[in-house]
C-alpha cells in the first residue's frame, strides 16, 4: 500500500464514521462554597502571597517594600507600567527580570491557581524567567474546580496555556523542599478588579 493509498482510505473512513456525543461530565460543583476563602486557602498552601487592594498604586508599593532590590520590572499588563519592554525579538531576551507582572485570566479555588495563555502574558518566557511575579486577579474570574474551569478555559483558542500555582519549587533532592529551583522565587497575588 502506498503512502497515497493509505492517506485516502483514513479519509474515506473518517467521512464515514458515526458522530457520537461526547460523554457528559458533572462539573461537581459543591453548594455555599466561598470561592475566594477555599481560593486563599490553597494559594497560601502554595506559597503564595495575597493582598486584597483597591488599586494598583497598593500593589506598587507593596512589591516595593517586598523587593526594594527589583530593577527591572516587565508587565504584561497596561494597568501596572514596567521599564522593560515585554514586546522583546526573543524570549530570552526576558531572562533579566526581577519582576514580571500579568493579570490571570482566571483563578481556580479548590487547588489556587491561575490559568493564563499568551493573552495574558504576552511573551510566555515572562511567566518562566521572572525572578518573582505579581498577579493580578479579579475575585468574579475565581472558578470552583478543574472541572468547571476545563468549561472556561476554551483550550482551542490557546495557542499556550498553563496553569500556575505559586513559585518554582522542587524536592527532588534529599526531599528537601527548595522554592525558585527553576523559576518564580515568588509568586504574589493582588485580588483586584478588572479596570
Amino acid at each position: 500500500m502506498t503512502k497515497e493509498e493509505l492517506l485516502n482510505s483514513v479519509k474515506e473512513n473518517l467521512a464515514n464514521r458515526e458522530k457520537v456525543d461526547y460523554p457528559f461530565v458533572p462539573d461537581f460543583k459543591k453548594a455555599d462554597v466561598k470561592l475566594k476563602e477555599l481560593f486563599e486557602k490553597n494559594a497560601k498552601l502554595a506559597a503564595v502571597d495575597y493582598y486584597d487592594i483597591s488599586s494598583v498604586a497598593e500593589a506598587q508599593e507593596i512589591m516595593r517594600n517586598k523587593l526594594p532590590d527589583a530593577k527591572v520590572i516587565c508587565s504584561a499588563t497596561q494597568e501596572w507600567q514596567g521599564n522593560k519592554d515585554i514586546n522583546v525579538q526573543k524570549p530570552a531576551d526576558l531572562n533579566d527580570v526581577d519582576l514580571g507582572i500579568f493579570r490571570a485570566e482566571f483563578g481556580v479555588a479548590e487547588m489556587g491557581m491561575v490559568w493564563i495563555t499568551e493573552k495574558s502574558l504576552v511573551t510566555d518566557s515572562m511567566g518562566f524567567l521572572s525572578q518573582h511575579l505579581a498577579v493580578l486577579l479579579d475575585t468574579d474570574d475565581i472558578t470552583e474546580n478543574m472541572h468547571t474551569a476545563y468549561k472556561i478555559a476554551n483550550f482551542p483558542d490557546a495557542h499556550y496555556g498553563c496553569f500556575m500555582m505559586g513559585p518554582s519549587a522542587t524536592a527532588d533532592i534529599g526531599a528537601v523542599l527548595v522554592r525558585g529551583a527553576q523559576g518564580a522565587r515568588t509568586l504574589t497575588l493582588f485580588f483586584l478588579k478588572k479596570p
